[in-house]
């Protein structure tokens, strides 16, 4: 990439719609501007096949993403691993056809269940759960946060990371202790389109120029990401496949080449237990 940096290039957090979106197209834009690595999160329920209300859906779904990252790793320099689990919307799409949050979040515990197996035997690196980042009432609200703790007791149990989709800010101090409390190290919790800033879990910077300058200069552990979404109905939503590999050599460029080590190779490493630069 640069004299100084040719080492990995890691796309923490997007989605691949090989069916509906531009699928591994996306994954070679990827990998033309010098991206190697991706982990891979399975879209919505409902943006694939429908909501889930058995087991057999969500088991469609994570089949679709870990078909489409055997594919992309066949592309890339590196390679690339699924992340499975839930959405937290999930729980507004529910309630909506009528579910008790009760109810609700006895359905999306069995999604993350099946998708924790897929880690345990092998093919999934993490769990993705959270809660919404909308205003919700209290009961759903509750039972969000139930949801997310169950993930934490699957993280503990198979020895993996969780992803976190939730609302913005910069204290998330109470999640990283609820998960220390179910034997998962706040570490191994990562908020997803993060702030340059963070307490609690590990973020995930949205490859936003301030963002990523702000954690940089903060010598914290991070990842990069761009939640590129692969909706052909939401072309420019969120940040393109491009994106990581091009903000990384602005980072070289404008001498953070510490911060690049840390988020593709030191981060990876310390969080989800992969070695980017072994997988080069």
């Amino acid at each position: 990439m640069t004299d100084t940096y040719d080492g990995p290039i890691l796309d923490n957090h997007l989605h691949l719609d090989p069916e509906h979106g531009r699928g591994i197209d996306a994954v070679e834009d990827f990998a033309r501007a010098g991206g190697t690595h991706m982990l891979v999160v399975n879209k919505p329920s409902w943006m694939i096949a429908e909501i889930p209300e058995d087991e057999a859906i969500f088991e469609s779904v994570f089949e679709t993403t870990i078909e489409a990252v055997q594919q992309a790793s066949d592309v890339l320099d590196g390679r690339a691993w699924p992340i499975l689990g839930v959405h937290p919307a999930l729980i507004s799409k529910l309630t909506g056809r009528g579910y008790t949050p009760e109810q609700a979040r006895e359905i999306m515990q069995a999604g993350l269940d099946i998708a924790a197996e897929y880690v345990a035997d092998g093919p999934a690196l993490g769990l993705k759960s959270g809660r919404p980042h909308y205003e919700v009432g209290d009961p759903v609200w509750d039972a969000s946060n139930a949801v997310m703790q169950h993930a934490f007791e699957l993280g503990a149990e198979t020895g993996c990371a969780v992803q976190l989709h939730t609302e913005g800010g910069e204290d998330f101090t109470q999640v990283g202790a609820w998960a220390e409390e179910r034997g998962l190290p706040a570490t191994q919790v990562v908020k997803h389109y993060s702030e340059g800033r963070l307490d609690g879990p590990t973020k995930s910077v949205l490859a936003d120029k301030d963002e990523l300058e702000i954690a940089a200069e903060i010598a914290e552990p991070f990842f990069l990401e761009t939640d590129f979404i692969d909706d052909p109905d939401r072309p420019g939503a969120v940040l393109g496949p491009k994106t990581v590999p091009r903000r990384t050599e602005w980072l070289l460029e404008n001498g953070h080449e510490d911060a690049v080590r840390t988020a593709h190779v030191e981060t990876p490493a310390s969080v989800y237990g992969i070695d980017t630069e072994a997988t080069l």
